[in-house]
């Protein structure tokens, strides 16, 4: 089995012989000699399919689960039910390599459910049109961005502080290529500050981003903050949003909001190691020219049947390269295809029944944890599911004593906000029972 690669030598220098190399280091001299590895791999020389499989067992072993943990844990990725008929059906051959059409007319079924997610996600936003799907939340606030600066033709950004950590960062990194201006606006009493705001936009600013709920769960005045940026001229508004808080709170169109953008991963996807996960997109008909991915279309057929096609697409197999807005995979086909599952197996009065779980378990977390007073609320607030308390001890302590009790903790908000020493952000979903809650508020009450 050792070096655990099938080819042998004959077969290496066959390959070497067909591309024209004498030997496989000729492969990697544009590496820099000092970074290359000059000792063997430390591995074992050689184990049975059966030894290695039996070991790297172990090792997976070694992580818990869900299963066997109580989560508490938010700040963008969510401990959500996910309905088995989800997994049963994303499962199925034809769809468990749903690659991504890059032809018009290609493969129905593909076109169809993506044709179905465009449909639901601009009946949960209210828009007019939506993409197939983007890598995560975090790149859907950054395309957001870079469509409104294509559209108005100008480069400054203005994003809140509350908006997620994690989205402003590559949201900056993206800017830093592109040559963008990113300035931030800060948060007051958590939510945007809408004076300071005020004194920003101005005509020079492509676009205003803020998330609802934003990063410390609380929900914000999407209608004022709208009407400031839109006082820019041709400057966007855009709305990163909680999918599963549309069940309970208007819609982003209803707000003013001219982009609205998400982490799909609420809608069915599992926590898995950080991803993959799906962003989505959503805007008014004037964008869509612009927008990042695919748009699939309902048509007939020369027979008159019902079908789909791709009708606009913005991707870099079609148009140069330097024109190109988005680069999507297949992944995001198949997590694409698990939320539309997800959305139409709830439906609306399901997912109204999740978004109003949600809020009312983690209302009930709230008041107990409070009610002593030795953990205080960080803001005073309306918040969706998840909530900011200050404690008396560092949140990195707490949360390992909280593990000790097999409870995963909140997220320690120091982390990105040192302003904040010892603010736990707790999330709070309908997976959590009553007993579990109870639980959470009686350890953290007996802690020292």
């Amino acid at each position: 089995m050792y070096p655990y690669i099938p080819n042998t030598p004959l077969d290496e220098q066959e390959m070497l012989k067909a591309i024209g190399l004498e030997s496989v280091d000729q492969l990697f001299e544009d590496i820099p000699k000092d970074i290359h590895l000059d000792k063997p791999l430390n591995i074992p020389e050689s184990k049975s399919e059966l030894e290695v499989s039996t070991y790297l067992k172990s090792l997976a072993e070694k992580n818990c689960t869900l299963s066997e943990l109580t989560s508490f844990l938010g700040a963008g990725a969510y401990d959500h039910y996910i309905p088995s008929i989800v997994d049963a059906i994303i499962s199925r051959s034809e769809f468990y390599t749903s690659y991504t059409p890059y032809q018009p007319e290609i493969s129905q079924g593909t076109l169809q459910y993506i044709f179905e997610f465009q449909t639901l996600i601009c009946k949960l936003t209210g828009m007019d049109v939506a993409n197939a799907s983007l890598y995560d939340g975090g790149t859907a606030v950054t395309e957001a961005a870079l469509m409104a600066c294509a559209t108005s033709k100008k480069d400054e950004i203005i994003v809140s502080t509350g908006v997620n950590p994690e989205s402003r960062q590559i949201l900056k990194t993206y800017a830093h290529a592109q040559n963008l201006k990113v300035v931030e606006v800060d948060i007051k009493d958590g939510v945007t500050d809408i004076e300071a705001l005020e004194n920003m936009v101005s005509d020079n600013t492509a676009a205003v981003i803020v998330q609802n709920p934003n990063f410390f769960g609380i929900i914000e005045d999407l209608k004022t903050l709208g009407e400031v940026a839109h006082k820019g001229k041709k400057t966007s508004f855009i709305a990163s949003v909680n999918p599963i808080s549309l069940g309970l709170l208007k819609t982003p169109s209803e707000l003013g909001v001219d982009i609205v953008v998400g982490e799909g991963q609420p809608f069915g996807i599992p926590l898995s190691f950080g991803g993959p996960y799906l962003g989505f997109m959503a805007t008014k008909k004037e964008y869509m020219r612009k927008l990042p991915g695919r748009i699939v279309g309902e048509t007939t057929d020369l027979d008159g049947k019902r079908s789909y096609v791709l009708t606009l697409s913005a991707r870099e197999q079609h148009i140069r390269r330097e024109k190109a807005t988005s680069n999507i995979c297949s992944n995001q086909g198949l997590n694409a295809l698990a939320a539309t599952v997800y959305m139409v197996t709830l439906g609306k009065d399901g997912l109204r029944e999740v978004a109003t779980q949600c809020a009312k378990k983690a209302h009930y977390a709230y008041e107990q944890l409070t009610k002593s007073g030795k953990y205080k609320p960080l803001f005073d607030k309306p918040f969706f599911m998840e909530f900011v308390l200050e404690s008396h001890k560092d949140a990195d302590e707490l949360n390992k004593e909280l593990r000790n009790e097999n409870i995963v903790g909140g997220y320690n908000v120091s982390k990105d906000y040192p302003q904040y020493k010892n603010a736990v952000l707790y999330a709070v979903t309908e997976k959590r029972t009553k007993s579990e809650i109870d639980k959470l508020a009686s350890v953290l009450e007996g802690m020292k």
